[in-house]
C-alpha cells in the first residue's frame, strides 16, 4: 500500500514530471528519473506513466514504488519541515 501523498508546492501553474519527481525527493537525478520512467515505475494519479515531460497540474498524485506526492499549487502548504 502506497503512503499517503505529501503536498509539494510548485511556483507555475504546471510542472513537468520529471522536474517533479526531483522536487518531490522521489528520485535524486534527471537519470534515476529517466529509468524508473521507462521501467514503468512512475504512476500519475494511479495510472502508468512513462513519459518525462507529462504536464502536471494541481491535485495531481505521483508515486513511485512506496512513495507518493501530491502537485499543490500553494494554497496548501507543502509538508516539507524546511
Amino acid at each position: 500500500m502506497a503512503a499517503e501523498p505529501v503536498n509539494v508546492s510548485i511556483s507555475d501553474s504546471t510542472i513537468k514530471l520529471g522536474q517533479f519527481l526531483k522536487l518531490a525527493n522521489l528520485v535524486e537525478s534527471g537519470s534515476d528519473a529517466k529509468a524508473l520512467l521507462a521501467a514503468g515505475m512512475v504512476r500519475v494519479n494511479g495510472q502508468p506513466e512513462t513519459r518525462r515531460g507529462r504536464q502536471l497540474v494541481n491535485g495531481e498524485v505521483v508515486s513511485v514504488a512506496a512513495q507518493a506526492a501530491r502537485v499543490s499549487d500553494g494554497s496548501t502548504p507543502d509538508d516539507f519541515p524546511w
